[in-house]
């Protein structure tokens, strides 16, 4: 059989719940990539630079990063869990609908740091809760819980193209600035460009059609936090639904819920029906009092493993920000048309990756995956440093990127808690350092292309792949180091812990003979 028949009966289990969190985040994925193709008609909207309107989407990306760190601390119990999903979901919603009315760049920027604090947060407890229900097999499922993140950003700029208007810039605008516009009109991802200064744009005497895109989101968004809604029904979490007992398993189900692999230890779910993993917000993660006395090692998987993290999937927000503006600038000088498909490729190999990853991460170890991962992604970097002028190669080596970086993210979030027995904060720190490598390079890359060309973006890809190398060898050592620390840790607890040997059966036994002797020599006497 393709999947164990275990992992298949604990997947009806809890089904609900994890089509509930795939749903979450196909809707994040939708918001992540819809602003990309947008933000020219929001620059003429709020009659801003475009510096600031690039302003606009970093504090979106920063509110972001805080959600994803104060996200764990909703997952003590499975109600403030989804409490605060279909609160964050509902948001969403709310300022989709409201941006089309934000005519002041200052409470655009306020709307998009709502909308990331929102996606923040459901970033880190989606993750979080899939890896607590399924632990050691939650890889294959985080596999597919981000295939849908790239099905979301796939989709999303379809939604938004027939509404994007082609006269909104200026007649008075300079050519670099055309050019920039250009490549945010193509971007999946909010790319952060600091341009140099740009004209106001012409206000518009007709509404802009982008408004509607909006709306359409707003109502496609919708449906999740409705669906959120029914499984707290289910579960008999909302305060005004009659407190009942939940289903008891049948004898099959039990049997193979019960029949877990060699290694695996079963935690106790609470009242809530939720097992708990250890995990809170970053900063609960490091004043819990239950982690002082590990080892050293514990808190290096931590920080290697989000450093890993940190440095991938900065390389997927950087290429897929500035691929587009490196194909139509020399010495590529792709046709604008022709270039706006990479970001398409790009996240449709993405998408196609973390389908794939899903029965590979059955097959594989998650460690086994990692390490080819990167290693195609530092060889693919490496080839279109080589081949810069080919255009053909281009188109192929975004593919070969999207699929290789794809499944990163679950399998190294899968990979660390297996290393960690589902005690730490992984999740959390790993969320959360992914998205601040995804904010911080992008800056960084965006002000260095500024000031050394286009090219130096995939010089800095080659450098980030190679680090996120290295931090990954090191996560292996520490590996090694950690278990062979908590393997002598618990010989020792054992060996304090066992009781007093027993004597041996021959010292028990002489006694014994010694009164059957004696018996036996009494009663000859007495018969004598």
């Amino acid at each position: 059989m393709l999947i164990e028949e275990r992992i298949l009966t604990l997947f009806r289990r809890n089904c609900q719940h994890t089509l509930t969190y795939w749903s979450v985040f196909f809707s994040f994925g939708l918001s992540i990539a819809f602003l990309g193709p947008t933000i020219l008609d929001l620059k003429c909207q709020t009659g801003s630079t475009l510096q600031e309107i690039t302003w606009v989407f970093f504090s979106q990306q920063l509110c972001l990063l805080i959600g994803s760190s104060i996200g764990g601390a909703f997952t003590k119990t499975l109600f403030w869990a989804l409490i605060a999903l279909f609160l964050s979901s509902l948001i969403i919603s709310v300022v989709f609908a409201i941006i089309p009315l934000c005519y002041n760049v200052l409470l655009l920027a306020l709307a998009m740091a709502v909308s990331g604090l929102a996606m923040g947060i459901i970033d880190t407890i989606a993750n979080i809760q899939l890896v607590s229900i399924y632990k050691k097999d939650s890889a294959i499922f985080l596999q597919a819980l981000h295939f849908f993140i790239g099905l979301g950003a796939l989709v999303s700029p379809l939604i938004a193209d027939p509404f994007i208007s082609e006269h909104c810039l200026g007649s008075n605008s300079t050519e670099n600035a055309t050019e920039i516009i250009h490549h945010f009109r193509s971007s999946f991802r909010s790319p952060v460009i600091l341009a140099e200064n740009s004209p106001l744009s012409e206000p518009v005497e007709e509404k802009a059609n982008v408004a509607y895109a909006f709306w359409i989101m707003a109502l496609i968004n919708l449906p999740v936090p409705i669906v959120v809604f029914v499984l707290m029904y289910q579960e008999k979490l909302l305060p005004f639904c009659p407190n009942s007992t939940p289903r008891l398993l049948d004898k099959d189900e039990l049997a193979m819920e019960t029949k877990a692999p060699e290694g695996t230890e079963i935690s106790e779910p609470d009242d809530a029906g939720f097992h708990h993993g250890g995990h809170g917000n970053i900063f609960s993660c490091c004043m819990n009092g239950s982690l002082r006395g590990l080892p050293v090692t514990f808190f290096g998987i931590h920080i290697l493993g989000g450093l890993v993290l940190f440095m991938t999937e900065g390389i997927m927000g950087v290429y897929a920000g500035f691929v587009y503006t490196y194909a139509v600038s020399a010495p590529m000088s792709l046709h604008a048309k022709m270039a706006a498909y990479l970001n398409c490729i790009f996240w449709a190999a993405v998408t196609a990756g973390r389908l794939v990853s899903i029965p590979l991460s059955y097959r594989f170890r998650s460690v086994h995956l990692l390490v080819v991962n990167l290693a195609g992604v530092i060889v693919t970097l490496l080839l279109l440093l080589i081949l810069y002028t080919n255009r053909v190669f281009l188109f192929v080596g975004t593919t070969l990127l999207g699929l290789f970086i794809s499944s990163v993210f679950p399998c190294l979030v899968a990979y660390t808690e297996d290393i960690l027995e589902y005690r730490g904060c992984a999740t959390t720190v790993l969320v959360t350092t992914a998205g601040m490598g995804e904010m911080t390079l992008q800056v960084l890359v965006g002000s260095l292309i500024q000031k050394k060309g286009t090219y130096s973006f995939l010089v800095c890809g080659l450098g980030t792949g190679c680090l996120g190398f290295l931090f990954l060898l090191s996560v292996i050592l520490c590996n090694r180091i950690h278990r062979n620390l908590t393997g002598a840790s618990k010989k020792a607890a054992m060996v304090e812990a066992s009781p007093a040997p027993a004597p041996p059966a021959s010292e028990k036994a002489a006694p014994e003979q010694k009164v059957a002797v004696k018996q036996t020599e009494s009663i000859k006497y007495d018969s004598g």
